[in-house]
């Protein structure tokens, strides 16, 4: 059996993400100190390093900052997704997030359009915001 490569390593502060994320919901981090949001989900916050941090949801909105076509990508199971859209959106919240876009021709892509979120198999992806197809 191949090893898969698109599939994260949960540790225990992580399981509540990973779990929200198997039910469709996408969760971000919160400072108490400095409140702050921030994305990926982390002990600590990347702007004042406290630990006081809690789960919040996230609305899974967001705008496409970059991307990038993946044409060849030989790891499992990203061999059989290709050509696919490696990306980087703005969070509605703020923090910016590395993701896959789908249900969009990659012609139609464009900085700053809208986005929401989607789940597949328990990992977000996004689309174009007011496309009702899932991933």
């Amino acid at each position: 059996m191949s090893a898969r490569y698109d599939l994260p390593e949960t540790d225990a502060f992580t399981r509540t993400y990973w779990d929200a994320a198997a039910q469709g919901r996408l969760l971000l981090r919160r400072c108490g100190a400095c409140a702050r949001v921030h994305h990926y989900p982390r002990e600590f916050c990347p702007h004042c390093w406290s630990e006081d941090g809690a789960w919040e949801p996230a609305s899974g909105r967001a705008a496409l900052y970059t991307w990038s076509v993946v044409h060849r990508n030989d790891l499992p199971p990203f061999s059989g997704r290709t050509p696919y859209v490696a990306a980087v959106v703005d969070l509605a919240e703020g923090p910016r997030m590395m993701t896959e876009i789908v249900d969009c021709p990659h012609e139609e892509l464009r900085a700053g359009m809208e986005l929401e979120i989607a789940f597949r198999n328990g990992t977000p992806i996004f689309r174009p915001r007011g496309n009702g197809t899932t991933a």
